[in-house]
């Protein structure tokens, strides 16, 4: 059967209640082969591409890891309301006049959302509303106080109130579903943790210099009220948050996508087609004709380019990595590859348990330039010449 929309999954169900193996094809593998499509022969051509064995069967995910997806999906739709709901905030308060976003940079942390409740509640007094705010902000009270002196117009105060009820109500739905999803995560079986995990291959200490240090930062404001990172580590078996760049959400968009087990992808470079995140060539007579840009929205591939965006500052291995990538090729695409290597090395250790060991951005540049001396060396003696170091 192929996937249309959603009616596949009650069909699909209801016939692997029956005892039935249910192969859920990619129209995008049928629609480019010959044949009859006509939707009363439609059924038809599809079981006979099934007995030449010409369709393939698409990834499904265990029951148990298809909740922990419903629930994660919701709760991602409900954090990008409340984004819709801050935005919204802030342009109310710009046609009134109030630059309060000049000197308070998040309008939905604590002090943010004090002073706004109050001119909700009615409070007009900038001085009154300054005072607010907390003493972690870097602004003076003077400084917000004549930031919050506006045009307070009654249309715009309804819309600032209704908004601000709208995103009370997505918060908490949002804590509902860290609930749910804190009920369902906990019935996943546990995966154990290998005991003696190995390094990857030919795979050599940190050299003389120092450990670079993990930024320590706050927990992020969308994330679960529950100790999401303990559940991740007892059902994925390994800790992802140690490849740098892969937070505990990107953590958790992987589990719930796909689950701990990852014996639907024969090798890592199956997993990374399986993402979109594999280069897709025509090749003709030995010639690549084409690059095609690979078609599809896969939530994981997703969290790993922005993973990979954010190793641009960082003083580690995969930081040099992509740096050294953003310097050879163009923005999306050294995105795209970066994206890949990252879901290498999370296929690695989820699958043969191997302990990801960051060597720092200093080894991957003395790698670098071994790499390019042997090169060098290599033309020069081609070329019946010699290199000479400099004093």
């Amino acid at each position: 059967m192929q996937s249309t929309g959603v009616y596949w999954i009650a069909v699909q169900e209801v016939l692997e209640q029956a005892g039935l193996e249910v192969y859920l094809v990619n129209a995008r593998g049928t629609k480019n082969l010959p044949g009859r499509k006509s939707d009363v022969q439609e059924c038809d051509w599809l079981r006979k591409l099934h007995a030449y064995g010409l369709l393939r069967n698409s990834f499904h995910p265990p029951e148990e890891i298809r909740s922990v997806r419903t629930i994660w999906r919701q709760r991602d739709r409900w954090v990008k309301e409340c984004g819709r709901a801050v935005q919204q905030m802030q342009k109310a308060l710009t046609t009134m006049n109030v630059q309060l976003a000049n000197t308070i940079s998040d309008i939905s942390g604590v002090s943010g959302q004090a002073i706004i409740r109050a001119i909700v509640g009615g409070e007009r007094d900038p001085w009154v509303l300054a005072r607010l705010r907390d003493r972690r902000i870097a602004a003076s009270e003077e400084e917000i106080a004549l930031s919050l002196q506006g045009n307070w117009r009654e249309d715009v105060l309804f819309e600032l109130r209704q908004v601000l009820e709208a995103y009370d109500f997505y918060q908490k739905q949002m804590a509902v579903c860290d609930r749910e999803l804190a009920k369902y995560t906990s019935a996943v079986h546990d995966r154990e943790t290998p005991a003696n995990q190995e390094l990857p291959q030919n795979a050599t200490p940190l050299p003389s210099s120092k450990t670079p240090r993990r930024s320590l930062k706050k927990r992020p404001k969308n994330q679960p009220g529950f100790d999401l990172s303990a559940q991740l580590q007892r059902t994925m078996g390994v800790d992802l948050t140690r490849i740098d760049g892969i937070d505990v959400m990107t953590a958790q968009v992987i589990f719930s996508e796909i689950g701990p087990d990852f014996s639907a992808f024969p090798s890592e470079n199956h997993f990374a087609s399986w993402l979109t995140l594999a280069p897709k060539q025509d090749v003709s007579g030995g010639k690549i004709i084409r690059h095609i840009p690979s078609a599809g929205r896969n939530k994981v591939a997703n969290a790993l380019r922005m993973a990979a965006q954010a190793l641009s500052r960082s003083d580690s291995y995969l930081g040099a990595r992509y740096r050294r990538l953003r310097s050879r090729l163009s923005g999306p695409v050294a995105v795209k590859a970066m994206a890949r290597y990252l879901a290498c090395l999370v296929y690695r250790m989820i699958t043969k348990g191997q302990a990801y060991t960051d060597h720092g951005a200093f080894y991957y540049e003395n790698q670098r330039r071994e790499r390019e001396s042997a090169l060098l060396k290599r033309k020069a003696a081609a070329l019946g010449f010699k290199l000479v170091p400099a004093a």
